[in-house]
């Protein structure tokens, strides 16, 4: 029996019908934007070691520049005409996006050089905290109590997993700098990414932070050129970070923010440190029990978020067919 069976058709139509949310997607699709996301950090992860050891030896403006600048150069080169398309609103909201993503990469690896990379692992998962507070000031939008729950859960998993002690200091309070611009980032990117070409707008995104970092990079070289990586593993390390940890990382970001909440996609992100653990324990590191309980943490945290919004679904269904027959 249909729901138009059970009442007539006025009462149907008594209700207002909401717009759609425009991250309103089929349950499929859901699952494959959840999916990109986790194998987004899946690779950030695994490449977390690679640039702490690239800095050692390259100026950090100067391997933003080289990676970002390789990955704008291969995007372009898979889709010429990429950014033909692309409307004026189209390259303002990249390039604001752009230049957000740039300070959170030059805070947060300025930061990685003088803070241990679990303290520094730990502080950037604090994103997480940040961006539904950003979401509820910036964009007068209630935050779901289970959001609340997984963000207390996710921060608690982070802590088991990176905190070994900690000391505040410059690069500390740099990666926590770092944490809101990529909180920030998060919130901008869910509210633009589908009023845009994905694609195109992840190429603007990253250009910029290309630009932003060669342009600054001599201020903070003293005014030398740009230095450039010594030894095939300092090239090795900008191609991984720019192909896999940048142009494709940020496109199935772009994509998959387009097709949920920020808050949501926030969590999903927080498996970054989680992969980052796995990473380290196959690489000879070794992984305590509470490292394995701050990841099942994680996992809960991300089950938790993608539950909340079925449970709504399910009563806000439940609701209008009790409206209809008491209509």
């Amino acid at each position: 029996m249909t729901i138009e069976t059970l009442a007539p058709e006025s009462a149907l139509a008594a209700p207002p019908t909401p717009p759609e949310h425009p991250h309103a997607v089929s349950r499929r699709t859901a699952l494959l934007a959840t999916g990109g996301l986790v194998l987004t950090t899946a690779v950030w992860g695994s490449t977390f070691v690679v640039v702490k050891s690239a800095i050692a030896s390259v100026p950090v403006l100067d391997f933003l520049g080289l990676r970002f600048g390789l990955a704008f150069l291969v995007m372009l080169a898979v889709r010429p005409r990429a950014l033909a398309g692309l409307g004026r609103a189209g390259w303002r909201h990249g390039v604001v996006l752009g230049l957000v993503l740039a300070g959170g990469y030059a805070t947060q690896t300025f930061g990685l050089k003088t803070a241990s990379a679990s303290v520094s692992g730990f502080i950037t998962g604090l994103f997480v905290v940040f961006t539904p507070l950003i979401a509820a000031v910036m964009l007068r939008r209630r935050v779901p109590s289970a959001v609340w729950v997984a963000v207390v859960l996710a921060t608690i998993g982070l802590g088991l997993i990176s905190l070994h002690g900690m000391s505040v200091g410059r690069g500390e309070l740099l990666t926590v700098a770092g944490a809101f611009f990529f909180a920030l980032h998060i919130v901008g990117l869910g509210e633009w990414s589908h009023r845009n070409d994905a694609y195109a707008l992840a190429v603007v995104q990253i250009g910029t932070v290309a630009v932003f970092s060669l342009v600054l990079a001599p201020a903070t070289d003293h005014g030398h050129a740009l230095t450039l990586p010594s030894g095939a593993s300092g090239w090795a390390a900008v191609a991984v970070t720019a192909v896999l940890g940048t142009a494709a990382g940020f496109f199935l970001q772009t994509w998959s923010q387009a097709r949920m909440p920020a808050t949501r996609a926030a969590v999903v992100l927080t498996m970054e440190p989680v992969f980052a653990g796995v990473t380290g324990v196959l690489s000879g590191e070794t992984l305590a029990l509470r490292g394995w309980s701050g990841a099942a943490l994680v996992l809960a945290a991300m089950y938790l978020v993608e539950l909340a919004p079925r449970r709504s679904g399910r009563r806000e269904r439940t609701d209008r067919l009790s409206f209809v027959e008491s209509a």
